[in-house]
């Protein structure tokens, strides 16, 4: 009799454990729903030693799901000046591309490769002067190799990538690049120059005249955060220099090129 309840608790045991795998599954790989065509040159049959191959580059490939994953993140498909350890492998080209540090089809949530994060991830490749010599000392790199537009949305009339960066540069900021953002949306530097309104819609604002042609912003590198103006509408923030004006202030450049004369 003993003997079949111990059968029978490790019967239902197991069963439970089955409609559990049922219900939860296990995690697709990494891209799920995609056939393998559809970035692999080899097609259905393609195999570890021709996998590399690819029908474009992977910043081309990653950007139709990741939008803009290019612009607003860590410089990916060009080749490193230095030797990067074994963990971020270079594509065949000798190029760092987004698999250098993502697992292309694995299962962990990021995608990441090791167990480090954050600033001993960028670790493994820059060397702590790197940061040190940024003027935020890398503060608002080591989050994310992403500018995350995930957190806080909708929580400020103003746009998403704006509000990340407010999560920093608000108040007080140690590097100097302090800033506030009015009721109305305009955003000061402590500085005290180029005030500018944040969140607004680039469209509406020039239906009323006197801005340049919206398909002409991409050429200057001009980023509008789901059609609004923005933080990184000026400003680059994947650089050694992170902030950096992605056109120079000589001559009103920065303006113009969003400013009709």
């Amino acid at each position: 009799m003993h003997k079949w309840i111990i059968a029978g608790v490790g019967t239902l045991i197991l069963c439970v454990m089955g409609l559990l795998y049922a219900a939860l599954g296990d995690r697709p790989a990494h891209p799920s729903g995609t056939g393998c065509g559809s970035c692999h040159i080899a097609g259905s049959d393609v195999e570890p030693d021709q996998a590399s191959k690819l029908v474009a580059s992977q910043e081309q490939l990653c950007v139709k799901c990741h939008e803009r994953a290019v612009q607003l993140s860590h410089p990916s498909g060009f080749v490193p000046r230095r030797s990067l350890p074994a963990e971020f492998p270079l594509d065949w080209k000798g190029d760092l591309t987004c698999s250098t540090c993502h697992v292309t089809h694995g299962r962990e949530p990021g995608l990441l490769r090791g167990k480090k994060r954050g600033r001993e991830f960028c670790l493994g490749c820059h060397d702590p002067a790197f940061f040190r010599n940024m003027k935020d000392a890398g503060t608002s790199l080591v989050i994310s190799g992403h500018l995350d537009v995930g957190r806080g949305r909708g929580t400020v009339d103003i746009d998403a990538h704006s509000l990340h960066c407010l999560g920093c540069h608000a108040g007080g900021h140690s590097g100097g690049g302090s800033v506030s953002v009015s009721r109305n949306g305009v955003l000061r530097h402590a500085s005290g120059t180029a005030p500018h309104p944040i969140g607004r819609s680039y469209r509406e604002a020039s239906l009323r005249g006197g801005f340049q042609p919206e398909q002409q912003l991409a050429q200057k590198k001009i980023i509008l955060s789901n059609g609004k103006i923005s933080c990184i509408s000026c400003h680059e923030a994947y650089k050694k220099d992170h902030g950096k004006l992605v056109v120079s202030l000589e001559r009103s450049g920065l303006c113009l090129s969003c400013h009709a004369k």
